[in-house]
Order: C-alpha cells, then structure tokens, then sequence
C-alpha cells in the first residue's frame, strides 16, 4: 500500500497525487470499526475541501479522526490502491470515492417506523438529507399521531404499511418502536421490500439473506462510555 508519509526521490517528478485507482470489489467482511473510520475520513475529507485544502497526508488525516497513519492507510487498501507514496492524497477524488464505497453517492428513501420522541428527532435531523437519507414515510400505531405531519410528512398507520409502500417506496428502514413490537414490525419491513434496517430497539432481529440489520443501542454504547471512563488513567 502507497506510504505517503515516508520521501521518494522519484516524487519530485510529480506534482501531484494521482487519483484513485478503481477499487476491487469490496471485501466479503469489513469490520463495523473500519466502516466507522471511513465515515469519519470523508467528514474529515469534506472539512479539509472546504476549507481549500487539496493534498492531505495519511498522517494529518489520522490526526483528524484520531487515529494512526498506517491504519488510514490499511483501511482504505480494502478497497484499491489510493494516493501517492511520498505526496499523499488528493482531497477531492479520495472524498469520491469514500463516498462510493459508503453507498452515498445516490440518494436512499428512508421509512420511519415508530413516531416517539426519537423518532420525532431523528426527522428533525437535518444531516440524514445532507447526507443522503430522504424519510419519506412515517408509520406509527397511536391513533392520536396518524394523520398529523412531521416535517410535510403524513404519518400513516402501521397496518397500512404496504399501501404507504406503494406510494413511497423506501429501501432503508429506521426501527424506533418498543422492543416487544420490533419483530414483528421488522418482518413486516422485509415484506415490503425493505433491504436494510437501522434497530433502535433492544432486541436483536431475526432477517433473511439478503437484508442488512444495524442494531444501535443506546444502553450498550452508555455501557461502553462508563468502561472507559472507569477505565481512565488518573
């Protein structure tokens, strides 16, 4: 993999990093921290854009996202060959193709199942659109919630999920319903053709092949942050 912190005689030659080279066919298994890393390297990337920057080293990216240069470089080797030895990464085309690779270089529908309070605030959050993620349909089974709107958005009864489908076809799910409906709710997903779910619930859900399920709970990452700080050097 192209070590862009190290010096190459040979780079005086070149002015600038090369673009990308076409990535390989993504990696059967991609751990979740990995994923994590690239999501946190395309902000990074798009900060650095932003601000004018145009080359960027695996170091000073690290140093974004907190991490270390040769892990910013085995991350992205998964996926092709990218920079330059000795010049680094051009900015632009590296944030293209992490957002390639991420699945958002198109836009996804997303379906809203549960209309609590967090759902209430995940509509109200305006990066899923800057990112990519359009809710589009808004499901819940409180007779004193269905009919009213959310952001332009009529929220419909769960029941009728299939007719809400057919008018507002959605391949991403967000799963913000109490643990002992998720299931059920889930497999009703499933039927309408949903491909991948985010579970808020906490519960793990039972899919077919061929459906994606990213399970968030909040406990477990409350769980974690109390290890550290437990764990933290005084």
């Amino acid at each position: 993999m192209p070590d862009d912190s190290s010096s190459d005689s040979r780079s005086s030659k070149r002015s600038r990093p090369g673009a990308p080279r076409p990535a390989r066919s993504a990696p059967r298994r991609v751990s979740e921290s990995a994923i994590r890393r690239l999501s946190l390297y395309l902000r990074a990337l798009e900060e650095m854009g932003d601000d004018g920057e145009e080359i960027v080293s695996s170091r000073l990216l690290a140093e974004r996202v907190g991490t270390t240069g040769p892990q910013v470089r085995k991350d992205l080797s998964l996926f092709g060959s990218f920079g330059t030895r000795g010049l680094g990464y051009a900015v632009r085309p590296l944030r293209v193709r992490l957002r390639d690779i991420l699945g958002l270089s198109r836009r996804w529908s997303v379906a809203l199942v549960g209309a609590g309070r967090i759902g209430a605030a995940l509509v109200a959050y305006p990066s899923f659109r800057e990112r990519g993620f359009e809710i589009v349909t808004i499901l819940d089974n409180d007779p004193e919630k269905i009919g009213t709107r959310w952001n332009g958005i009529a929220i419909g009864p769960v029941e009728r999920m299939e007719e809400a489908f057919r008018r507002n076809p959605a391949e991403v799910a967000i799963l913000a319903v109490p643990a002992e409906a998720a299931q059920d709710a889930a497999d009703a997903l499933v039927r309408v053709g949903v491909r991948g779910i985010m579970n808020l619930a906490p519960v793990r859900l039972r899919v077919p092949e061929g459906v994606a399920v990213k399970h968030v709970d909040m406990a477990v990452e409350l769980e974690s942050l109390s290890f550290a700080l437990r764990h933290l050097v005084r």
